[in-house]
């Protein structure tokens, strides 16, 4: 046992001490970092005030009003308010009680809402009779905007109604439209609120001409839709429907980049050895099982090492935003759970196919179908965390070596499945971890002290039978 911790040692400093490790693994984690801290403060400085003309050539002369009844400051605050509500009401409530909390937080949820929105508009409505100069009016746009912004006399943008916009041509029964030209560089929210607003002010032109009440038209259509709650044996409580399925991503995610990146290096440093005759040396101290056991057991702990750097980053980044209530806490635990049978799995396998080539790109053919495997579960991950006891999902937790990951994403969805097909999936997926250690151990016996022609897949499975 000396000997396998003294292996496993020296894998884990091996890799963890080179100049690569540091920066593609450490470096993610702290720049992630940055970016959380640098994203609010940039998301909270409010865009420059959008003031100027906005040129209607309406020959219908029934459009242009309704536009710039849509377009005066009031209306615009209205929109905003309704929007800010919209946002709150959509808001889990662990948020909302940490704003209200915090008279800090309160502000701070209150600007970036300000921001995203952006600052009231000051638009004039310049209306021009129908035949008039399309093409002059569109020259006024490419002018360049004074260093200080635009004005109330700098033209933002030219829209041109059809003339069958309102009524049909004769002999027709389709309406026209309209076309929209912009400065360039304007704020996309701008080119929005124009395209609502005609759309608004066609509309209600159209039906005042047909005898129809707009306002009582747009209550009869409009159904305030109301956010659903979920309704489970321990209570009831919002429906949010991003963390139902990042959150089920995340863990998976989390599961998928420590095995395979720790995988990897398993595979490479294998390669190395055996391509540098270091091997030999080594096997002159330690046996080829101890040599196996210890370099599994340290790149697991690499695995560990980026498992925690990632779902610290995560669990700090729920306690920065209020949210740690949202997380199971049994989830972390059975995270290392499947953590160490997937890499006990994938891991033997990677040593297996790293024993028995000579150099990385002989491993190729031999990887492909490791890789395929682990890329199942990131397939399924949109149907398995929308149904998660479905009969695939059901089939799939009891599959190794898809068992772990597919059972961590159910278990961390709005619907986890019961404990004992948790604790089946786990007692299964031991087993597939003995049968994946025991066919490696046999290959990499076999496979560390021969050169020559790669072997196939056959190959391995016949240095198995035999060995």
């Amino acid at each position: 046992m000396k000997k396998v911790l003294y292996v496993a040692g020296r894998e884990f400093a091996a890799t963890v001490t080179t100049k690569g490790f540091v920066f593609g693994i450490l470096i993610t984690p702290l720049l992630m970092g940055l970016l959380m801290f640098l994203m609010p403060r940039l998301m909270m400085k409010a865009p420059p005030r959008i003031e100027g003309q906005v040129v209607v050539i309406d020959p219908t002369g029934a459009v242009a009003d309704g536009l710039a009844a849509y377009l005066t400051p009031e209306r615009f605050v209205e929109r905003r308010e309704k929007t800010r509500r919209d946002i709150e009401a959509a808001t889990p409530a662990v948020f909302r009680g940490q704003a209200a909390a915090s008279p800090v937080g309160e502000a701070a949820v209150k600007r970036s809402i300000d921001a995203a929105l952006g600052t009231v508009p000051i638009i004039q409505v310049v209306t021009l009779p129908g035949g008039s100069d399309l093409e002059l009016a569109k020259a006024a746009l490419k002018t360049p905007l004074p260093k200080q912004g635009g004005g109330a006399d700098t033209r933002l943008a030219v829209i041109a109604v059809q003339p069958d916009a309102v009524r049909p041509a004769e002999g027709k029964e389709s309406f026209g439209t309209y076309e929209l030209f912009v400065r360039g560089k304007i704020d996309d929210r701008l080119v929005d609120d124009l395209h609502a607003g005609l759309r608004d002010a066609i509309v209600s032109a159209r039906l005042q001409t047909s005898g129809l009440d707009p306002a009582r038209i747009k209550n009869l259509t409009s159904v305030p839709r109301p956010g659903s709650r979920t309704v489970t044996a321990e209570g009831e409580r919002t429906t949010n429907l991003a963390m139902n399925l990042l959150m089920p991503m995340a863990f998976m995610m989390l599961l998928f980049m420590s095995v395979m990146t720790s995988g990897q290096y398993l595979l490479t440093s294998t390669v190395e050895e055996k391509s540098n005759r270091v091997v030999e040396v080594l096997l002159s101290a330690v046996s080829a099982m101890e040599l196996m056991t210890g370099k599994i057991l340290g790149q697991m702990a690499v695995g560990l090492l980026i498992l925690s750097l990632y779902a610290g980053l995560g669990l700090l980044a729920l306690v920065s935003f209020a949210t740690l209530g949202l997380l199971d806490p049994t989830l972390i635990v059975f995270l290392l759970i499947f953590y160490v049978l997937a890499f006990f799995t994938f891991a033997s396998l990677m040593a297996a196919v790293g024993s028995a080539v000579n150099e990385m790109r002989e491993a190729q053919s031999l990887m492909m179908p490791i890789m395929m495997v682990l890329m199942v579960p990131l397939m399924l991950w949109l149907p398995l965390s929308r149904d998660p006891n479905s009969m695939l999902a059901v089939v799939l937790s009891f599959v190794p070596p898809l068992s772990s990951f597919v059972m961590l994403l159910r278990m961390a969805s709005q619907s986890p499945p019961p404990m004992w097909q948790v604790w089946v999936s786990i007692v299964i997926a031991a087993g597939g971890v003995y049968a994946a250690v025991w066919f490696a151990a046999k290959v990499f016996r076999v496979g560390l002290l021969m050169y020559g022609k790669p072997p196939s897949l056959g190959t391995l499975v016949r240095w198995a039978r035999m060995s």
